[in-house]
């Protein structure tokens, strides 16, 4: 693939008009509040893992409306490193889930309690998942398949309001747990995923970091004029299709909007980049990136598409993270 988008120079210097909805705040606090009306209920059952070097847990909390998410926490084991830990809390890419244990050794290995959320509905795709979508009230009507356009038609049913509540209230989770240290707590994620965590760095006080890699649901209206790839062809293709209400659909896109949360952000961050990323083009990444608020650090990767660096990036996050004094003793 090439560079599709526009130079770098100008991805740098790029901070468009934020069309934000007048009630952003209040329906997010009110979204976050009904959620909290329920019990978090955070239960940690040891996980029947072969891995003596781990101590893995299948979580279970309550996300929005009171319903229950699923997850794992990924601890060193006992003796190996002093706790409490400083925790990672990481949101998975479109169509997949919790997936295995065993996918998940990177950041206990490196000394950090791991919370890999499970996304409702998906988990079929590329990595199993457990956790169902319960749609609320009114959520039913056309969409296009996948989750884009989930009860897109009004912003009370639309899929991203129940999934970034899930991943607030993943963090609330995590800091429940003995283990964990609940002011060293790390949001991260790539695609789906990095928009997650850009949400929740808005949402959440008190976060050490997050770690945002190629993030979805940015700059959304740019988004769909310059790519046709999935997810955001899913959007595409609905709007072709309900032509009279596409204004409606894309005004309930902005509550998800990933430039809105980067204004209210101030939780230190280090993203990625791929200057060719036709999932989720540069211009939308830099978008968001150039109206974060708080502490910011990208890698700009000129060679990669949507694969956020790979491993190698790992290793500036690990840097990162050290940099902040998250790293544990042993």
């Amino acid at each position: 693939m090439a560079q599709f988008d526009l130079p770098l120079a100008e991805l740098e210097g790029l901070r468009p008009e934020r069309r934000e909805p007048a009630d952003f705040d209040a329906f997010w606090a009110r979204t976050l509040d009904e959620a909290r009306a329920h019990p978090l209920d955070a239960r940690f059952e040891r996980a029947d893992a072969p891995f003596p070097l781990v101590d893995a847990f299948d979580v279970t909390f309550r996300g929005f409306a009171g319903q229950p998410v699923r997850a794992w926490l990924l601890l060193p084991a006992a003796g190996a490193i002093r706790r409490p830990l400083a925790a990672v809390v990481k949101y998975v890419g479109y169509g997949g889930g919790r997936g295995l244990v065993q996918d998940h050794f990177l950041w206990p290995a490196a000394g950090y309690a791991h919370l890999v959320m499970d996304t409702r509905g998906q988990g079929s795709a590329w990595s199993q998942g457990d956790t169902p979508d319960v749609e609320p009230d009114g959520a039913g009507g056309p969409q296009h398949p996948g989750f884009v356009t989930r009860g897109i038609h009004s912003p009370d049913t639309w899929y991203y309001r129940r999934l970034y509540t899930d991943a607030a209230r993943a963090v609330e989770a995590v800091r429940a747990h003995e283990a964990v240290d609940p002011g060293r707590v790390v949001v991260s994620g790539a695609s789906q995923g990095g928009g997650m965590a850009l949400a929740v760095a808005a949402l959440v006080p008190g976060l050490s970091a997050a770690l945002i890699d190629v993030p979805f649901l940015a700059h959304i209206r740019r988004a769909i004029e310059v790519t046709d790839s999935l997810p955001y062809g899913e959007l595409v293709r609905y709007l072709a299709i309900h032509r009279d209400d596409a204004e409606a659909a894309l005004a309930t896109a902005e509550y998800a909007d990933g430039l809105h949360f980067a204004f209210r952000a101030a939780t230190p961050s280090l993203w990625s980049v791929g200057l060719r990323d036709e999932i989720t083009p540069p211009s939308t990444v830099f978008a968001a990136y150039n109206h974060y608020a708080g502490p910011k650090e990208i890698r700009v990767l000129p060679w990669s598409g949507h694969d956020a660096g790979a491993l190698q990036h790992v290793n500036a996050q690990l840097a990162f993270l050290a940099g902040l004094g998250l790293r544990d003793p042993r």
